[in-house]
């Protein structure tokens, strides 16, 4: 029972915090501000986390299951869920900004964004930035995929080994356990931090950024509740995933990547509280980590409606086609600059430049970005967590109801 309810305790506490640091960040505005540095602090502490429990974890699932075939398939697996949701995510977003032409009427200047930040990887760069030339480098920027590969490899060299690696491999199943245990220390400052993080945005940038742009906002949240409606109820209904039980579990780290706007917030909180819900840990291990640079479901959405959304304020006319080719660019790039800072603008950014869309249209949605970012993380979080149950039922996992 102990167990039961330590979760839903945390999630009303994040809940009260999120609620009132809107409160407090309306009516003052000006301390408001500095609370940000309570989220900061939060922030620092999860990214500490991050890299140790994905070692452990990775490494302990990897050569637990004695096995690189079966790690193979899963991965297999995995790529071709990934691939699938976040397509039709784009298809979603791009028929939502249409329907509604949120970008109607705003009226920013028609000048081409060329001189714009925008990734600068070519696509064999990006391959090859998946692969590490150092862990500690990796782990000490936080570069999650890397760390994955190197933990992918490192326990499949420690499961061909076997009883000589089975010192390595309990040194790994320690760490983990420690990084959760750690990670639950963490979390009773979650509400702090939510409270601080919220505080700070509403107070510097006012309720009224809630109802500036307002058509966008209320069409991305529509259009993402779209998504985790009928797209994930589809997924979860076609894999048999037990719903009510799914959202249980997940309700805690779609709650901290709202409240947070980072996916790195929910990651430990997910990884332990997917593996309570009957998922084995070496799914876990594997899927949902690397769903943080192949399964951006929302933020995917988001760029289609975004990039779409600034040339209609520019007034500018988009054949379907070349919003076909600008759809496949976002899906191309989206996959090469995860772990970036504000990823999405860094991606929108360039996919701007690229079809001499305006400027001040980045710009224009940088102001919103915190709110629009809310959104994004969350269904990005919660199709992360989902992916490791339907992957763990196609590898036939019994998960009750």
């Amino acid at each position: 029972m102990k167990g039961g309810m330590k979760n839903p305790s945390l999630t009303s506490w994040i809940f009260i915090g999120l609620v009132a640091g809107i409160a407090f960040g309306a009516w003052f505005p000006g301390p408001a501000q500095a609370m940000g540095v309570l989220g900061s602090i939060f922030l620092r502490m999860i990214r500490a986390i991050i890299a140790p429990l994905l070692f452990g974890t990775l490494v302990v699932g990897i050569a637990g299951t004695g096995s690189l075939k079966t790690m193979g398939r899963i991965g297999g697996k995995a790529l071709i869920y990934f691939e699938i949701v976040t397509t039709i995510a784009l298809f979603i977003g791009l028929g939502a900004v249409n329907l509604v032409k949120p970008g109607a009427g705003v009226r920013i200047a028609n000048a081409p964004a060329a001189g714009l930040g925008q990734p600068t990887q070519s696509y064999s760069q990006m391959i090859e930035h998946i692969f590490p030339t150092s862990i500690i480098d990796a782990m000490a920027r936080g570069d999650v995929l890397q760390i994955v590969v190197f933990s992918f490899l490192f326990g499949a060299a420690c499961a061909a080994i076997g009883a000589k690696a089975r010192a390595m491999v309990e040194f790994c199943d320690s760490l983990s356990e420690v990084m959760f245990r750690f990670t639950n220390y963490v979390m009773l400052f979650a509400p702090l931090g939510v409270f601080g993080a919220i505080a700070a945005t509403v107070g510097q940038k006012g309720l009224g950024v809630l109802v500036n742009l307002g058509t966008l906002v209320a069409t991305l949240y529509v259009a993402q509740a779209v998504v985790v409606v009928l797209v994930f109820g589809a997924c979860a209904m076609a894999a048999r995933v037990p719903i009510r039980r799914f959202i249980e579990y997940a309700k805690g780290p779609f709650l901290i990547a709202f409240s947070t706007a980072s996916s790195e917030a929910a990651l430990p909180l997910s990884l332990e509280n997917m593996e309570a819900f009957g998922v084995p840990k070496h799914i876990v291990a594997f899927v949902l980590p690397t769903g943080y640079s192949f399964n951006l479901v929302g933020t995917t959405l988001y760029l289609s409606l975004a990039s779409i959304f600034i040339a209609q304020a520019a007034d500018i006319a988009m054949p379907f086609s070349t919003q076909l080719v600008m759809m496949l660019t976002l899906m191309l790039t989206s996959k090469g600059v995860a772990g970036v800072p504000r990823a999405a603008l860094v991606i929108l950014a360039g996919t701007v430049a690229s079809f001499n869309l305006p400027a001040e249209g980045i710009a224009l949605l940088l102001g919103i970005d915190t709110i629009l970012d809310m959104a994004r993380t969350s269904v990005n979080v919660l199709g992360n967590c989902l992916a490791t149950a339907v992957v763990a039922r196609w590898e036939g996992v019994k998960l009750a109801a």
